[in-house]
């Protein structure tokens, strides 16, 4: 299943693209402005994000430039007949593609499948399974559930999304701060609480959280999952 980010300020209209694209079998997001757009894909895995031009808050054209910081994924831009300067603008920002208000919901769709088949065919991008293993913990994004060597695991929906962020990206090291803004989705906390967390996840997932397998502490740089990745 693809993950796709529908991002207009009127409703309706995410409204209309959310039935249409549901029904074509995907998954979508709805953002209204592009602050909402960007927290979304910094943590989820969006394969094609449609964007309206003309929002409050964050335009489309500025969370478009943030976007290609850090992220490849296929962008449509959303526009209406008038935002010519904007079309061109956002295509040397990096859209791949533009539709113009009032769309047709069978070009709209069309275009949506060929970006993304000329992105993963490309290699620009793949679904990340549901279900990941690292050594002998295994975690169901569908089912929401943790197994350790078969045993089920009871987390926190905290300890639960910052186990899932540390499977998803073995070896990599997350520091305290960037920990809490994929999984909170704010701005680090004072007295950030990530530290205790991790401490509850090993007592959970680890036969001796004092030594452990998995959830590793790179001292002055933050935590890490280790095992083979399957």
């Amino acid at each position: 299943m693809y993950n796709i980010l529908v991002c207009d300020d009127e409703k309706d209209i995410v409204s209309a693209l959310t039935i249409y694209l549901t029904a074509e079998g995907y998954h979508v997001f709805p953002a209204h402005n592009g602050e909402e757009a960007l927290a979304i894909v910094d943590r989820e895995d969006i394969h094609l994000a449609l964007l309206d031009v003309m929002m409050p808050v964050m335009d489309g054209i500025t969370c478009l430039s943030k976007l290609r910081e850090t992220h490849n994924l296929p962008v449509i831009l959303l526009t209406a007949k008038s935002e010519d300067t904007d079309k061109i603008l956002g295509l040397n920002l990096g859209a791949d593609d533009y539709v113009t208000k009032p769309f047709n919901p069978v070009e709209l769709l069309a275009r949506v499948k060929s970006q993304l088949r000329r992105y993963l065919t490309l290699g620009g991008g793949t679904v990340r399974p549901s279900a990941i293993t690292v050594g002998g913990i295994s975690l169901d994004d569908d089912a929401k559930t943790v197994t350790v060597d078969g045993e089920r695991v009871n987390l926190t929906p905290i300890e639960y999304d910052i186990l899932r962020l540390l499977m998803q990206n073995v070896g990599k090291v997350y520091s305290p701060q960037e920990i809490y803004r994929r999984v909170w989705h704010e701005a680090p906390a004072a007295d950030n609480p990530v530290a205790v967390h991790v401490r509850h996840i090993r007592e959970k997932i680890e036969i001796n959280p004092a030594e452990p397998r998995y959830l590793k502490v790179v001292w002055g740089k933050g935590y890490k999952m280790e095992g083979e990745a399957r």
